[in-house]
């Protein structure tokens, strides 16, 4: 019995802003997405051989925001309220577990309670390694798709990632019903994975794979509801895969922690996928992007740029293709072990490659990390502009459900 005894080990130790070692931060990684097993902050429950590990945890954001519309053209006498979706905002209430058993299998669940609908399970998960340069995960994960979604979440510089992966793009009127954005997100699927060693240095090259099948249809479905495409006569799911190299060594998946202000990690990553008969039923999506970040002690580095190419089905009689594409570049720096200070420039071609015109958000951010106390207080600022349009009307259709002004203070709690 005494073989198979489970020690409670409670880390007791409060939130630190001492940096740690370059070959510790591997330990804070972030496997799960939202808290590391290895991460020292609430207690984990572990058997003596370390071949089982779990470990809860808990993690909050409370907004309070502030939305700015330009007029867009409209009439006063519409009622037409510039200020809009402002106020307080709960993004994420999450409670989850993570955890390892027989050494082998990584598990994960998380639930939502701040979302509705099929967004409440955020992920479920398990990960069966073979060895470290393959691994088998399957359930619902972020697909692996854009640095900006795949970092851990609340360890982004910025409280909101690039409005250019996010929002909806704009088709001819009479094709408004199909709008799909160029990010991914999470999804129920499948994947192939792992990391592989080049080199004999101490640091090491890193070659890290991931490629799967997914749903297609984003975190808000959970079942399957997909069929077979009438065009390639395959299944109608998400293909896509990423292939990353780090010089370096491993890459922790953050963008800013108050505890690894010492080390250098870089990464490289280029990534795809298709999306067969996506947006019910009726385009076939495709995309591919670029990825490059680095964490230098108290500097982090990060840029991406992708791209989309929508193409109807055959059903829909529709031979116009459109692309569209995106990119941004941030910089953060911790002034002081506290504080961390960032820029963003973000950019995305909404209205497609076929007209004039695009947007440009420019945003700043500081966060606080509040000692002895696992808060971190973000306050953010994003303008939205347009430029080259070639009519006004152009110009004001290319923003619309995105706020000329942006400004929120976001404080998060993690344990």
């Amino acid at each position: 019995m005494k073989r198979i005894a489970i020690l409670l080990i409670l880390h007791a130790s409060l939130f630190t802003t001492h940096p740690i070692k370059a070959q510790d931060s591997l330990g804070i990684d972030m496997e799960n997405g939202v808290l590391g097993i290895a991460d020292d902050r609430g207690f984990t429950l572990q058997s003596k051989n370390g071949k089982f590990i779990f470990k809860p945890y808990l993690m909050l954001q409370t907004r309070g925001q502030l939305n700015y519309y330009d007029d867009e053209g409209l009439d006063k006498a519409y009622n037409q309220d510039n200020v809009a979706n402002s106020g307080f905002a709960m993004p994420y209430a999450i409670l989850g577990f993570t955890g390892k058993t027989f050494g082998c299998v990584d598990y994960n669940l998380s639930i939502n309670a701040a979302a509705t609908g099929a967004n409440i399970l955020q992920q479920a998960w398990l990960d069966y390694a073979i060895s470290p340069a393959a691994r088998f995960r399957v359930g619902k994960f972020k697909t692996p798709f854009t640095h900006a979604y795949l970092t851990t979440l609340g360890e982004t510089l910025f409280p909101i990632v690039p409005t250019s992966l996010t929002a909806s793009s704009i088709m001819p009127h009479t094709l408004n019903a199909v709008t799909p954005q160029i990010g991914t997100g999470f999804d129920v699927g499948l994947e192939f994975h792992g990391v592989a060693k080049l080199n004999k240095k101490p640091e090491g090259w890193l070659m890290g794979y991931e490629v799967g099948l997914w749903n297609g249809s984003g975190s808000a479905v959970n079942g399957a509801t997909k069929t077979f495409s009438d065009d390639w006569h395959i299944p109608s799911l998400l293909y896509a895969g990423r292939l990353t190299f780090m010089p370096w060594g491993k890459m922790p998946m953050t963008q800013g922690n108050a505890r690894m202000l010492q080390g250098r990690h870089m990464q490289f990553g280029i990534s795809g996928g298709l999306n067969v008969e996506s947006e019910s039923e009726s385009t076939n999506d495709a995309r591919m992007g670029a990825e490059f970040a680095m964490l230098y002690n108290r500097w982090y580095v990060g840029a991406e740029a992708y791209c989309m190419h929508v193409g109807f089905t055959k059903r829909m009689k529709i031979s116009d293709t459109f692309n569209y594409w995106g990119a941004y570049a941030q910089l953060g720096y911790f002034v002081c072990p506290t504080v961390q200070v960032g820029a963003r420039y973000d950019f995305m071609d909404r209205n497609g490659t076929t007209k004039d015109g695009f947007l440009n958000m420019p945003a700043v951010v500081c966060n606080y990390y509040i000692p002895n106390a696992h808060l971190k207080l973000s306050a953010m600022y994003q303008f939205t502009g347009r430029y080259g349009h070639a009519t006004q009307l152009d110009r004001d259709n290319d923003d619309l459900g995105i706020s000329t002004h942006h400004a929120s203070l976001q404080l998060q709690f993690s344990f």
